[in-house]
């Protein structure tokens, strides 16, 4: 009994190795958990479910492989694939949470979220997010050719990769003042979340009790997976494909 939790895989088709490790996570262990929770950034860029990419269709087919093994595979936008829609939802079998949802993990209510909200101290960074995430820009966004959204989606992954080489890392993390509210908000002492690309289980005290988060790892040079059991919270490393 094991509920599997993965975000930042930033899947490309640059990465062959990574998708390959990815669909043999579909198709092995996967399929025998209770759940799978996917935390955003599935892909390295996402431009609209109508993107006729052939990586496209290799992960909707490895996760539909793990929805009809029986397995409900869930899904929470990062700030890659935040453009993730339901036409492809339903092609991988999964379904779409909000940002921010709370979910019972055998008894502990958690607080599920990608994460990039509690990076408040960018606040360049929080800009950007507010101009995509909002509805509007999102379907004037779509409305483009799929040419030039992908275009798009190049130049802001290299606008990312001159933000994050200029900017300190520390300003970049969590803010915990930002953690301690989410959970105050959601009424809950447990939160799961990706973005940061830092994984660890941190236990801290929260209003006299105890409060616990678990940063997800992402999939740039390895494969990385919490399996949470009712006993039990583990991060693993997935290495080669046997």
């Amino acid at each position: 009994m094991a509920t599997l939790f993965i975000s930042d895989l930033h899947l490309d088709e640059a990465r062959p190795q990574i998708v390959g490790l990815f669909e043999h996570f579909c198709a092995g262990e996967s399929r025998s958990a209770d759940a799978l929770y996917v935390l955003g950034d599935l892909f390295e860029a996402y431009v609209g479910d109508d993107d006729d990419a052939a990586l496209n269709a290799r992960i909707a087919s490895a996760l539909h492989g793990v929805a009809e093994a029986g397995v409900p595979v869930h899904f929470i936008a990062g700030n890659r694939d935040f453009l993730l829609g339901d036409a492809y939802a339903r092609r991988c079998g999964m379904d779409i949470l909000d940002d921010g949802a709370v979910i019972d993990l055998y008894g502990t209510p958690t607080l599920i979220l990608h994460g990039d909200v509690l990076c408040t101290d960018d606040a360049a960074y929080q800009a950007f997010r507010r101009q995509v995430r909002d509805p509007g820009w999102q379907a004037a966004f779509l409305a483009r050719p799929l040419a030039e959204r992908r275009a798009f989606a190049a130049q802001a992954r290299n606008a990312s990769r001159a933000h994050t080489s200029t900017t300190d890392m520390t300003i970049m993390d969590v803010n915990q003042t930002a953690v301690e509210a989410a959970l105050r908000k959601a009424g809950v002492a447990r939160m799961i979340h990706g973005h940061t690309h830092r994984p660890a289980i941190h236990e801290f005290g929260l209003d006299g009790e105890k409060a616990q988060r678990i940063v997800l790892g992402d999939w740039y040079e390895q494969g990385s997976v919490l399996r949470l059991t009712p006993d039990r919270a583990e991060l693993r490393a997935l290495g080669a494909i046997p």
